[in-house]
């Protein structure tokens, strides 16, 4: 007897969704906001960018979810910050990142994943995308977005970062992010697992703001040639500031028409230090919730340009800085939204119920200001990676022993004395106590969704 094979890898996700859904919430979109697809409350990002030892960390073997003690040492350091995400630059997803991701998943932290990486055939020239969107490159963004999907914390991706950021890249580069999320979204949406939301990040450089924000939110008849979600670099508040002298106001009335959840990619000015973080308090207040849906600090490892919350030495010992104890705090002594909130700012302020929901997509124009949006991107690119799926292994959650969540690493405060904190990392959803048997049949899953793909492929 003949069978649908679209309908049984429906069946077969539908189930691998089913058992993973028990230990962490996915998180969706609904409207403007992100929300927890389990209670529906809305999500606000709280978190802080991880690129440990900056482009140099990605490699033929490793990358910085690849090494679980250095994760549990980082990890311990995340819930004592008190974020609920880490947004990662690049990552080599021929790696195995399962234990890192189920240590990350089980301290109750998401992720939000760049595709891009500064190895060879794995980036756009911003100049002459043509001469790098191919084969080589989409193989390498679809064993990402493949291996990352099956990771409930996965909050969502991110197609590019700063690609548009002056003239001659906003002249030639815009067709071709938009081509990248549309072949993501595409390749999501068919091979199994959940869908991830996909998005961009961008430079906040007033001559693109409003133009690049609304081509990509824009749709030419497919939702797939939409971004999910919109994050924004900016640094624009330095020192003491308000939401006024910040220009934080001109931020919201900038995005106050967008219709999906716009965020701070990065933020964290370091013209004056140490940073004291005092946005904090105005990013989750009334004045910018209806609009924002939080942000993540610019970065956990100190670098060379001195951004950094804490400070590695060459044996991998941390000693926190300054800007860590004030990231803290502020983190600590702010009131979150809840739905409640949200609910009765918009009705304070007038605003229909309908802008909390969805709202239709908006047809693309012709033109965008400062964007030349006229570029051609051959439309056989990608088409048979899109079709038969990559070769790459899923990810899956692990059982988690009680020495992984360790940190093995000594940790001192900014002051130098010995930190005080918890080495251990706290289990906030128990995906460590999944049973033995869920264990065998999620992995049996994964490995019967494999095989109906390859299936499906020679067909």
């Amino acid at each position: 007897m003949r069978f649908n094979t679209e309908i049984l890898i429906l069946s077969i996700v539908s189930l691998l969704f089913k058992v993973v859904t028990a230990f962490v919430h996915p998180i969706g979109i609904h409207g403007r906001y992100f929300i927890d697809s389990v209670t529906r409350e809305p999500f606000f990002i709280r978190g802080v960018d991880y690129q440990p030892g900056g482009s140099s960390s990605v490699s033929e073997i490793e990358d910085p979810l690849s090494d679980p003690t250095i994760c549990a040492r980082d990890i311990v350091l995340f819930q004592e910050l008190g974020i609920n995400t880490i947004r990662v630059y690049s990552i080599n997803p021929d790696l195995n990142h399962d234990i890192c991701m189920t240590m990350l998943a089980s301290a109750g932290i998401y992720l939000v994943l760049d595709v891009n990486s500064p190895l060879p055939n794995q980036h756009l020239n911003r100049y002459e995308p043509w001469t790098t969107y191919n084969n080589n490159y989409l193989e390498h963004v679809f064993k990402v977005v493949e291996q990352f999907t099956a990771y409930n914390n996965t909050l969502g991706f991110f197609a590019g970062n700063e690609i548009v950021n002056d003239k001659k890249s906003a002249n030639n580069s815009p067709a071709f992010i938009k081509k990248l999320v549309s072949d993501m979204k595409t390749y999501i949406s068919i091979h199994c697992n959940r869908f991830v939301p996909v998005g961009y990040s961008a430079a906040d450089d007033l001559d693109f703001r409003i133009s690049l924000s609304k081509y990509l939110e824009c749709s030419d008849g497919s939702v797939n040639d939409a971004i999910d979600f919109y994050g924004v670099n900016s640094y624009q508040w330095c020192g003491e500031q308000t939401f006024y002298t910040s220009g934080y106001d001109t931020l919201v009335r900038d995005y106050e028409e967008y219709i999906r959840p716009v965020f701070f990619s990065e933020y964290g000015c370091n013209q004056i230090t140490p940073r004291l973080f005092e946005e904090v308090a105005t990013i989750y207040s009334n004045d910018m919730i209806g609009v924002f849906s939080g942000g993540l600090v610019y970065e956990f490892t100190q670098e060379p340009n001195n951004y950094g919350l804490v400070d590695v030495d060459k044996n991998g010992n941390v000693k926190l800085l300054a800007d860590f104890d004030h990231l803290k705090t502020q983190y600590a002594t702010v009131e979150y939204p809840t739905g409640k909130k949200i609910l009765d700012l918009h009705n304070r302020n007038g605003r229909s119920k309908k802008r909390l929901g969805s709202q239709s997509i908006p047809v693309c124009e012709p033109e965008y200001e400062s964007l030349d949006v006229s570029k051609q991107v051959e439309e056989s690119i990608g088409v048979r990676l899109i079709r038969t799926g990559v070769d790459v292994q899923l990810g899956k959650y692990v059982t988690l022993y009680e020495e992984e969540l360790y940190s093995q690493y000594n940790i001192t405060n900014s002051d130098g004395s010995p930190f005080s904190g918890s080495r251990k990392v706290k289990i906030i959803n128990p995906i460590d106590e999944i049973s033995e048997y869920e264990s065998l049949r999620l992995n049996q899953l994964q490995s019967n969704c494999k095989f109906y793909k390859n299936k499906t492929r020679n067909q």
